[in-house]
């Protein structure tokens, strides 16, 4: 594991917080660019992310860092995959909220943290407390309940939940930089993502980008939107348990699942409510096994 997972863990703590408030309120965004087509809004997404990660890797003098990644065909490769799954995940999740499920974008991000526990003890050889182990279960429970009432959409759930664990893992292990990462993944995007640009444009309805000043601002937002969280995310995942991780994300999808009930109108179901209430216990309780067991060094 990354040193910098034992010797940061606060400041990913305060990472992994902030991405995952930013990524819980997005769908407000997503309102101001709904008249957008999903493709469309992530290939523009993926063009005004870019610029903004090259600046500041200059600002901040990551130039040699970005050649060294970009000279090592491991490394390349590897981002070249993350870089896939990532863009997979913002076209599935845009569409969802676009198109009303929410709470199916909701669910994805609830299945996704036991994926990384999933992923964390059987791939990164993590270990988890008894008390960790029956949060996962009740989570499990709570997920289960919703399983049964969202077949129909489940496709939607398991591809943002399978597509960003395996991101997430993934970008644990190259050994690159947060920001180096996410600007050479923007890199790779952004032929295919200049190319859906240039489609939409090509269509009678013309590109998104040129409807109005404000949409067109609205739409370059997407760039901060998008590298800022997912900086975060990756200085996250390299300083944190994968566990751990996954557990702290269930703060985004609650976001969600609050504004689907009152800004997007959905109907909350019994089942989803029992489903909140086993999601939040298991959060409580993962989150005070860490707090108790950090203690106890400090008090020996």
């Amino acid at each position: 594991m990354d040193a910098t997972a034992t010797e940061h863990p606060k400041t990913g703590l305060w990472a992994a917080f902030a991405a995952y408030l930013i990524w819980g309120f997005l769908p407000l965004y997503l309102i101001l660019v709904r008249e957008v087509p999903a493709f469309e809004f992530v290939g523009w997404r993926i063009i005004w992310t870019l610029p903004l990660c090259l600046l500041i890797v200059a600002l901040r003098k990551q130039i040699p860092q970005l050649r060294a990644v970009l000279a090592s065909r491991r490394a390349m490769g590897w981002l070249l995959l993350s870089a896939t799954l990532i863009a997979v995940n913002w076209v599935v999740y845009v569409w969802a909220i676009q198109s009303g499920y929410v709470y199916a974008a909701s669910l994805g991000y609830y299945i996704n943290p036991l994926v990384n526990v999933l992923l964390g003890t059987l791939l990164l050889k993590e270990r988890l407390s008894r008390a960790q182990w029956s949060a996962v279960a009740l989570a499990a429970v709570g997920v289960s309940l919703l399983l049964g009432g969202a077949l129909t959409t489940l496709w939607i759930s398991l591809t943002l939940a399978l597509s960003f664990g395996t991101y997430g893992l993934i970008r644990k292990q190259v050994d690159v930089g947060a920001l180096p990462g996410l600007t050479i993944e923007s890199m790779l995007l952004l032929v295919p993502a200049a190319g859906v640009a240039w489609y939409y444009a090509g269509l009678p309805t013309g590109s998104s980008f040129t409807q109005s000043t404000d949409l067109s601002l609205a739409i370059m937002l997407g760039g901060a939107l998008t590298a800022i969280p997912l900086l975060l995310f990756a200085i996250a995942a390299r300083r944190l348990p994968y566990s751990t991780l996954g557990f702290i994300q269930f703060l985004a999808p609650s976001i969600v699942f609050v504004l689907g009930l009152t800004v997007f109108g959905e109907e909350l179901k019994p089942v989803q409510a029992a489903c909140f209430a086993c999601i939040w216990a298991a959060a409580g309780i993962f989150v005070w096994d860490l707090w108790s067991r950090s203690r106890k060094p400090a008090a020996s």
